[in-house]
């Protein structure tokens, strides 16, 4: 089934109230399509990050996905974007982001910058803080 833009940035726009994101960053991607990108819970726009932007824009137009929120951390298997994405599929939304009452799990896109061939699709773990975010799994 294929849903549009619309539908998917409004189940985007649940999902970041549910991670109680800083609202202000809830308003400019409901009012301006404004991305965020989390480092340890601290929130950047990311069109401030070009190749990010592009990134995020090929995924979503590859997969017919919205990307609602990104975060950003290194790690001993290299430096990874995850792009936490609403899919093309409503009977996964409901699945897409749960509270297990530790942490959030969301399903993303995990974009490994420094092998791009160990990029993948999957379930993380959010822990959410202070209106940010940050892959805790």
């Amino acid at each position: 089934m294929n849903t549009t833009l619309t539908e998917r940035k409004n189940q985007a726009i649940k999902y970041l109230k549910q991670l109680k994101v800083y609202k202000p960053y809830i308003k400019g991607f409901e009012e301006e399509n404004l991305t965020c990108f989390f480092e340890n819970y601290g929130g950047f726009w990311t069109y401030q990050d070009e190749e990010l932007s592009q990134k995020i824009k090929e995924i979503e137009t590859k997969y017919n996905c919205t990307v609602y929120a990104v975060t950003h951390e290194y790690t001993d298997f290299g430096e990874l974007y995850d792009l936490l994405i609403v899919t093309d599929y409503p009977e996964e939304w409901e699945q897409s982001l749960y509270n297990d009452g530790k942490a959030f799990y969301a399903f993303a896109y995990v974009w490994n910058k420094s092998d791009d061939w160990c990029s993948e699709f999957g379930t993380i773990g959010v822990n959410s803080l202070g209106g940010g975010i940050r892959r805790i799994a």
